[in-house]
C-alpha cells in the first residue's frame, strides 16, 4: 500500500518520502559591507592604544605618591616626636620627587606653608593642621614634640596622607 493522498477531483498528492527538503540561506557574513566600519574600528582600536598609554604613563608618574603614603602607613602615632619628624621628612622628599630640586629644597617655615597650600589640590583644608607640624617639627626639640596629644598625631597624618595624595602637580 502506498501512502498517497487523492484530492477531491481525483488527482494524487506526493507522498513525504518525494518531498524535498526546505532550502536555507546561507549565514550572512559578518565581514562589513562597507569601508567606514573598518575605519571605525581602527579609529577605537588606536583611541584604545592611545587610553591605555595614558593610564600606563599616569600610573608610573604617580609612583612617588604610592611609596610616600605605603611609608606613611608604617609610621607608628604612639612614637610622636620620631613619628612627626618623619612625617614632615616625607613631605618634603614627596615634594622633591614631583618638583624641581631649585623650587622645594629652599623652602621652610611660612614660605614651605605657603608652597604646601599652593599645590595642595582638592586637600586645601589639610594645610593649616600640616603648618602646625611644619612649624613644629622644624624648630622644636623631641621634648616638645612629645608633648602632642596622640589624636593630634593621628590628625597630622590623616593630612599628610590627604596632601600626599591629592596634591597637584602642574603638567
Amino acid at each position: 500500500m502506498s501512502l498517497t493522498h487523492s484530492t477531491a477531483d481525483g488527482a494524487e498528492v506526493p507522498t513525504l518520502a518525494t518531498l524535498a527538503d526546505v532550502v536555507t540561506p546561507p549565514p550572512p557574513s559578518w565581514m562589513p559591507q562597507t569601508i567606514g566600519w573598518p575605519i571605525v574600528g581602527v579609529l577605537l582600536l588606536l583611541l584604545l592604544a592611545w587610553m591605555a598609554g595614558r593610564a600606563r604613563r599616569r600610573y608610573r608618574a604617580n609612583r612617588y605618591r604610592r611609596e610616600a603614603l605605603a611609608e606613611l602607613g608604617t609610621l607608628d602615632p604612639a612614637m610622636q616626636a620620631a613619628t612627626l619628624r618623619h612625617m614632615a621628612a616625607l613631605l618634603k622628599r614627596t615634594a622633591l620627587a614631583a618638583w624641581p630640586r631649585t623650587e622645594v629644597a629652599s623652602l621652610t617655615g611660612t614660605s614651605w606653608v605657603a608652597f604646601l597650600q599652593a599645590h595642595a589640590g582638592s586637600a586645601k583644608d589639610a594645610v593649616p593642621v600640616l603648618s602646625a607640624l611644619v612649624h613644629d617639627a622644624e624648630y622644636r626639640d623631641d621634648t616638645v614634640l612629645a608633648q602632642w596629644p596622640v589624636a593630634q598625631v593621628q590628625a597630622v597624618a590623616g593630612a599628610c596622607r590627604r596632601w600626599i595624595a591629592e596634591h597637584h602637580v602642574p603638567v
